[in-house]
């Protein structure tokens, strides 16, 4: 296209075309500019969030360590106070004992008067030394022996924790503010989780695997036992050992007499008293807040031997076997022994003073 020969209407058309490639020009410079900001915004953003992770870990790794040190302050701070509480007996029992008999007195008096103190002081010693053994009782309790268990970087336990025949899934939540969730010497904290295998309700001698869960009830805790083999039935109670003692007449139901002991030990099958899942629940948040709680005192194995294993009846799958294998070799020999009139009256007490002793 020519120029010279266009006319007016030519030259402004092209004038139209070279002002709106410039644009195009300077729009594209103007968004290649926006995109360079936005991708080093978002690099700043992924950069700020790994700072916040590592910062959190951080936090987490001193919360912990405060607690460690917390928990040593109070056990050297007891120690202490019991020290020095011997400490000021001390003295007062050499002073009693060591004053001197007065001068104007005569020799008689003054034996009179040192063996009496003798005496006194002789009971006093003996009385100090058995109250700091009753308080120490009383105070101290036993150390509880903790398995060592894996942790993850921050120091939080790997789930799921395996303990024998126990397999915690889920530690679950403190609830502080509601007294009926923790008792003196347990804690009950709702979402927790844990697996146990036993027998199974319908055929004891074949294993069955029981979920045991912690819910919220309102005001109390509600518990739960569910066997994988029957999930329409769970075995609902308002505390543990309900659950557990229901479990058991199920089971002895299911064999036909009595193989276990029916009084249910809800916290050791639950296993929220085991002492290595106690270790964590005491440490995890809000338990500070639970007013009637007594705090225990936690020590690791060290040594490296295995912990001793379950054998309870009512605990233990192998145990519950033997148990009743134990039965049905006894049942089938009073049979053959004992006459028909009298197997009905002696075999059920012998066999629950066998099994439950």
């Amino acid at each position: 296209m020519s120029y010279v020969f266009s006319d007016s209407y030519g030259y402004l058309q092209n004038s139209s075309s070279t002002t709106g490639s410039a644009m195009n020009i300077k729009y594209k410079k103007k968004y290649n500019k926006i995109k360079r900001i936005i991708k080093d915004l978002v690099f700043e953003n992924a950069a700020l969030c790994d700072q916040v992770s590592q910062m959190q870990e951080k936090i987490i790794i001193v919360k912990e360590e405060r607690r460690f040190l917390l928990k040593k302050l109070y056990h050297l701070q007891a120690v202490a106070e019991a020290d020095n509480q011997l400490q000021i007996h001390t003295p007062k029992m050499q002073t009693a004992g060591l004053s001197p008999p007065s001068a104007t007195s005569d020799i008689n008096s003054s034996s009179k008067k040192t063996s009496a103190k003798k005496r006194s002081t002789s009971e006093i010693l003996d009385s100090l030394k058995m109250n700091p053994k009753v308080k120490k009782s009383s105070t101290m309790k036993t150390k509880k022996i903790v398995q060592p268990i894996p942790l993850d970087m921050t120091g939080r336990p790997v789930f799921p924790i395996v303990l024998g025949g126990l397999t915690v899934h889920s530690l679950g939540e403190v609830v502080s503010d509601r007294p009926d969730y923790h008792t003196e010497d347990l804690i009950f904290p709702v979402g927790f989780c844990s697996t146990r295998v036993y027998g199974s309700l319908k055929d004891p001698e074949k294993q069955c695997v029981y979920t045991c869960k912690i819910m919220d009830g309102g005001p109390a805790p509600s518990f739960e036992i569910v066997a994988d083999s029957d999930l329409d039935a769970p075995l609902v109670g308002n505390s543990a050992n309900d659950c557990h003692a229901m479990l058991l007449r199920h089971i002895n139901r299911a064999v036909g007499i009595d193989v276990v002991n029916t009084k249910g030990r809800g916290p050791e099958f639950f296993g929220f008293s085991h002492p290595t899942i106690q270790n964590l629940i005491q440490s995890s948040p809000g338990t500070r807040k639970c007013t009637s709680y007594k705090w225990s005192k936690f020590e690791v194995n060290r040594t490296g031997e295995p912990l001793v294993e379950e054998n309870d009846a009512s605990l233990s799958f192998d145990a519950l076997q033997r148990s009743i294998a134990f039965s049905k070799s006894h049942m089938v020999a009073v049979i053959k022994e004992e006459p028909s009139d009298q197997l009905l009256s002696n075999s059920s007490a012998t066999l629950r003073d066998l099994l439950m002793s």
